[in-house]
């Protein structure tokens, strides 16, 4: 990471920055499949690590861990966990996306160069409720953002970053020797890709469609109307290419 970037700055982005930090929001995928077999250098996988670890954190709690995992034989048993895992999320399918769910590619744990948990650590925070008396799990919405400032990141160096979110948690839980208080958020398969999809993968394959931003929007309580001008301007960018 450069020195000047450590520093405060009170300004806005240069427009080619500001470009840069859309252009890797919008294009960011989650990347199941094209990862090449170079395996990332630990400098790079150090400046990912460092820009995780910088997310906002509520409380400065900062309650992530990062386990990387690069063992072949692990990361097949890890895929054993998906595939029983995917069994048992078929039948609950609908019924008529069922032939569509089997087709679609979801994971690229033994594709991918190596694999990363992030984890939570429940009790990291205990000596201070800021933030969380309420809102408890305000340090698990905090570890996501870690994983977010890790994707986009990664996009930027032109690393690939994919989420395999069917899995059996506890048992991932065993398998790695995680400790009760302490959750597994993330298991992301990282490594550089021949390409970055044009559209994410379900969009591509007519399993779902971006939702209007304009139909999000609600006024001063949920469902609320007005907002007339925000909408009309978010209508204006949909023709803009968003990321997955």
């Amino acid at each position: 990471m450069p020195a000047d970037h450590a520093h405060a700055d009170s300004g806005c982005f240069d427009l080619a920055a500001q470009d840069a930090v859309y252009r890797a929001i919008f294009t960011r995928r989650d990347v199941r499949s094209h990862f090449l077999p170079d395996p990332l250098d630990d400098e790079m996988l150090a400046r990912l690590l460092m820009a995780a670890h910088h997310a906002p954190s509520v409380g400065f709690m900062q309650p992530w861990n990062f386990i990387v995992i690069r063992d072949q034989r692990r990361r097949q048993q890890v895929r054993d966990l998906f595939l029983a895992a995917r069994q048992q999320e078929l039948p609950h399918i609908a019924e008529e996306r069922q032939a569509l769910y089997r087709k679609l590619k979801l994971e690229g744990i033994c594709e991918s160069p190596l694999n990363l948990v992030v984890t939570c650590d429940r009790s990291r925070s205990r000596n201070s409720p800021l933030g969380r008396w309420h809102n408890p799990e305000m340090d698990l919405y905090s570890t996501v953002c870690a994983v977010q400032n890790f994707w986009l990141a990664a996009r930027a160096e032109g690393v690939g970053v994919g989420w395999v979110s069917i899995i059996d948690r506890e048992a991932l839980k065993r398998m790695l020797a995680i400790p009760e208080h302490v959750v597994p958020v993330a298991y992301l398969c990282v490594g550089r890709v021949s390409e970055f999809a044009a559209r994410p993968d379900l969009e591509r394959h007519g399993w779902g469609s971006r939702l209007p931003l304009a139909d999000l929007i609600m006024s001063e309580e949920y469902c609320g109307d007005g907002e007339t001008e925000l909408k009309d301007a978010a209508a204006r960018l949909a023709g803009t290419p968003v990321g997955a």
